[in-house]
């Protein structure tokens, strides 16, 4: 098994999950300076946006956490501030994330939708990397497999899947690699194919609900309402309104380029 904790500063520990999504966040908002300097946009406003993001982010995504999971918690309420433990809600970090980036960009009078093209090829790619985070913590795995089974996988993930004994399912791998092909779909649409504002961002709402979807299925950590994984409806949601709002966009880019065509002489 891999130590949870990287090394010590003294007496603190610095534990992997929080290197790793301390690396997710720097490096999502470098690749987003680099696409805001490529459309001549100041990429300082990435960086100031990410001074709201990243805090908003962390907070939601541990409430949202909590509250599915208040059970585990209401007696013993300073383990809720001990995220290097995990339980991190990524749709929690979403909407706290959202929030943080639409109060910036409304202040700033910035593009909203041009800022979510830019953002989100980099926010697929921190949840690529911060569900290596998951994998160290031994957590966000699916159901218990076969040793014949793990024999697929390297040797390093097949130790840290063995806890108490029995292999378990690496979902954490499922959708990781699911998060870095929809990472690499993202960035060709915005540096090639991109036709109009809106596209990048909707598209993530589509193609990282579906992965999550069908991976939340496997898992056994599921947060839960009643019979329902919350996840799989929250996924469902926004895979819904990713569609409409795509279809959305694309018809006010029609509808705009037919105002700007010249008038018949």
């Amino acid at each position: 098994m891999i130590d949870p904790v990287a090394f010590h500063i003294g007496p603190i520990p610095v534990h992997w999950y929080g290197i790793l999504m301390t690396s997710a966040f720097v490096m999502g908002t470098l690749l987003a300076q680099y696409h805001a300097k490529k459309i001549g946009l100041d990429p300082e406003h990435i960086l100031n946006m990410v001074m709201y993001i990243i805090p908003l982010a962390i907070v939601f995504a541990r409430l949202y956490y909590v509250i599915f999971e208040w059970h585990n918690y209401r007696n013993n309420l300073l383990d809720v501030f001990a995220v290097w433990h995990g339980g991190l809600a990524i749709h929690g970090g979403l909407i706290g994330g959202f929030l943080g980036g639409l109060y910036y960009v409304r202040k700033q009078k910035l593009p909203i939708l041009l800022m979510g093209d830019i953002l989100f090829p980099s926010v697929i790619l921190g949840q690529a990397i911060g569900r290596w985070g998951n994998f160290i913590n031994q957590e966000a795995h699916g159901g218990p497999v076969s040793a014949a089974f793990m024999q697929h996988f390297p040797a390093f993930i097949r130790d840290q899947m063995l806890i108490e004994g029995v292999y378990y399912q690496p979902t954490f791998l499922y959708e990781s690699i699911w998060d870095m092909l929809v990472f690499v779909i993202l960035l060709v649409m915005l540096r090639r194919f991109k036709k109009f504002d809106g596209q990048v961002l909707f598209s993530y709402l589509i193609l990282y609900s579906i992965g999550r979807f069908f991976v939340e299925g496997l898992r056994t950590d599921s947060l839960m309402l009643g019979p329902l994984r919350v996840a799989q409806v929250v996924s469902l949601l926004l895979m819904a309104m990713g569609v409409v709002l795509l279809l959305w966009a694309a018809r006010q880019k029609r509808r705009k380029g037919i105002s700007q065509q010249p008038a018949e002489p």
